[in-house]
């Protein structure tokens, strides 16, 4: 890229450009006609507007198009798919597929990717495609470390995709343009004072040779900046290590600390071949300047359609939207409609009828009659009389818009009973199966959407070795959004960190340890598609519930976990209580000793119980003595107990003690290479 010459570089991305604006001609007008005509209520043509202004009638929209694209948007919006990374070659690590799920889930959340998603299914149901695009960026303003995140593209129309691209997720994109109008002062501001990637002034001149040619990228009040992504196929050397690593040759070669392993021969080369691999860049470039040339990480043009409805016709591909057929329908509704309501509203208007010379007498009254409201009126010798109205056109009228809506309804496969309105149905299994046809008539669009999203999986883990590949602390979000922070990368293992906050154990008491290398190992993905997971609680919290009214003996065993889901205040402390006294959690992670001890106290205690009851229980004894062996019975389980819990608490605070040496032993001993 850095030898190509940047005037032919210029004339590649215009060519470019026009070739991806006329691919995309068509699809991009019948979605800026289908979201005129569905959000902004453009259904009349001019021509009848103007007339029937004229002529002083009624030209009525009532938009039912909305309701449709809601319904899919809000479905999609409360069964969000989500990411889930999983570990593939002996490389990678369960736990640090784990890591790298709750990067993602943080990248999510610190980038609000919920607006994103949202925004680009909004646009594909309503206009047949939208766009969200991966970013990187400094994490802070006073820090080195970069991160990546998730950004909403809200002007559907500022992306161009590959005219060739035949995929459903753009995974074989190998070429885009992300396009902005600037004011051409705005444009000078910015811009005036920069170098171009020549070294020369950017051209601000709009009148000069180099906007001779500009075309589309230059008008009467606006410049065209574009982002011009670029995917190239190119050849790589791969070198295999004795440590078991694989290394691009010229980052290997260009990497001091690798260098000198070699030379010292710590590191050998075992292994060398040539693969293909894909080179990523984007070029910022106006009509008249090729203004930047960047290298992107990845191997994927980091931007992500979500197609609507897809059709593909000899070669061609073809984007619709959800109620792009049902126009016509939504046209003669409004038409008949506003057709009854003018018939409707002519009542009032019907003429009075009578003899020549009868209304001559409040000749200025009569006139009036049927449109202004008069206390009384006054006749000659014969009373007028009005022509009954013929509500038959209205009733016909009524019925025909009837039909439209039907019409609209099968066109797009979303009935009564998914819109929420009282149908036939009598039965609540009736209800959800009609539902059900209406989710699985539009279910293609938010199939769609977790395509992209599995897409975007895709590019994340594609981004995040060459991103986070030094040593750092990052923070990742649990399932429930629970944040902790990991060390990554790091020279000596850390301990695992559990959801609850303290370090893993293994069945020996040891502390787990973990590395957490994203650089290392090869990873997959699945999406899967849900309710959230505040929903997911809600419902759980509701089944725990009926569960223990069913069988109330699992109450002190699930008592703490049905609490964790309730969303009352107060009801994270009153789990915490009850996981205090939940018996199948006390005994959980102490050493077998302390189990078996605490064990054989219980039994003890037990043994000294039914002692005390079969001495109550025993009429034939002497009371008084009974009384003494009941009171000496008595003071040797208190003293046992007590026993027991100075024994037990001895020996937790020994484990403890043991845990804590044993980690900060593992943090200080050095790590074996590779």
């Amino acid at each position: 890229m850095a030898e190509e010459k940047s005037e032919d570089l210029l004339a590649k991305g215009r060519t470019a450009f026009e070739r991806c604006q006329d691919a995309e001609k068509e699809n991009r007008l019948t979605a800026l006609d289908d979201i005129k005509f569905s959000r902004l209520e453009d259904q009349w043509p001019e021509t009848i507007v103007k007339q029937r202004a004229t002529e002083q009638r009624p030209c009525l929209t009532i938009n039912k198009l909305p309701a449709f694209i809601r319904q899919v948007v809000n479905d999609a919006r409360q069964n969000k798919p989500s990411i889930k990374v999983h570990p593939v070659d002996s490389g990678a690590d369960p736990k640090t597929a784990e890591v790298i799920n709750g990067l993602i889930r943080n990248i999510e959340y610190t980038s609000n990717a919920d607006v994103a998603y949202d925004t680009a299914i909004e646009a594909s149901v309503a206009g047949g495609f939208g766009y969200w695009r991966v970013g990187m960026d400094y994490a802070y303003d006073d820090t080195f470390d970069m991160d990546l995140s998730i950004e909403r593209v809200a002007n559907q129309f500022a992306v161009y995709g590959d005219p060739d691209s035949m995929s459903a997720d753009s995974s074989d994109w190998n070429v885009a343009f992300v396009v902005e109008p600037m004011r051409k002062a705005d444009f000078e501001a910015k811009y005036g004072s920069k170098k171009n990637v020549d070294g020369n002034e950017v051209c601000t001149d709009f009148e000069s040779d180099a906007w001779g040619e500009a075309g589309v990228w230059l008008d009467d009040e606006t410049v065209m900046i574009a982002e011009w992504w670029r995917r190239e196929e190119v050849e790589r050397v791969i070198v295999k290590c004795s440590n078991g690593y694989v290394y691009d040759k010229e980052e290997f070669e260009a990497d001091p600390d690798l260098q000198a392993a070699v030379a010292t021969g710590v590191l050998q080369i075992v292994g060398e071949r040539p693969t293909k691999s894909h080179k990523v860049t984007q070029v910022i470039m106006s009509g008249a300047d090729i203004l930047e040339v960047n290298k992107w990480p990845g191997r994927y043009i980091p931007i992500i359609p979500v197609y609507g409805d897809e059709i593909i016709v000899e070669g061609k591909r073809y984007l619709r939207s959800l109620i792009h057929s049902a126009k016509d329908a939504q046209r003669m509704f409004n038409y008949w409609r506003t057709t009854s309501t003018e018939l409707v509203a002519l009542a009032p208007r019907v003429p009075w009828i009578g003899r020549v010379g009868t209304f001559n007498t409040d000749a200025d009254r009569w006139a009036t009659a049927n449109t202004t409201s008069h206390s009384y009126l006054e006749y000659d010798t014969e009373a007028p009389q009005r022509q009954p109205l013929d509500v038959g056109p209205a009733a016909g009228a009524l019925q025909e818009a009837l039909n439209a809506a039907d019409d609209m309804k099968a066109i797009i496969g979303i009935y009564d009973a998914s819109l929420g309105a009282r149908s036939n149905e009598t039965s609540g299994k009736a209800i959800m199966a009609r539902q059900r046809e209406g989710d699985v008539a539009t279910f293609h669009f938010i199939d769609n959407l977790s395509r992209a999203i599995r897409h975007t999986g895709r590019i994340l883990i594609d981004l995040i070795p060459k991103v986070y590949s030094d040593e750092r602390i990052i923070r990742v979000l649990g399932e429930d959004g629970a944040p902790k922070s990991v060390q990554i990368n790091g020279s000596q293992p850390a301990p695992v960190v559990g959801p609850d906050g303290q370090p893993e154990m293994d069945k020996e008491g040891n502390p787990v340890l973990a590395l957490h290398d994203l650089t290392a190992g090869k990873y997959d993905l699945t999406v899967t598609t849900g309710p959230s997971f505040t929903t997911r609680r809600e419902e759980a919290a509701m089944q725990m519930t009926e569960f223990v009214r069913a069988f109330p003996a699992a109450a002190p065993v699930i008592g703490d976990i049905l609490a964790m889901n309730l969303d009352w205040p107060g009801a994270d402390e009153i789990a915490e209580r009850l996981k205090s006294i939940n018996p199948a959690l006390q005994n959980k992670g102490l050493p077998p000793e302390v189990q078996q001890m605490i064990e054989e106290g219980q039994k003890a205690i037990q043994e000294l119980t039914q002692k005390v009851q079969a001495l109550e229980a025993d009429k034939s004894v002497d009371e008084f003595n009974a009384q003494t062996d009941r009171m000496k019975v008595i003071g040797d389980l208190q003293n046992d107990r007590a026993k027991i819990a100075v024994d037990a608490r001895t020996k937790m605070e020994t484990h403890a003690m043991s845990i804590t040496q044993k980690a900060n032993q593992a943090a200080q001993a050095p790590t074996r290479q590779g």
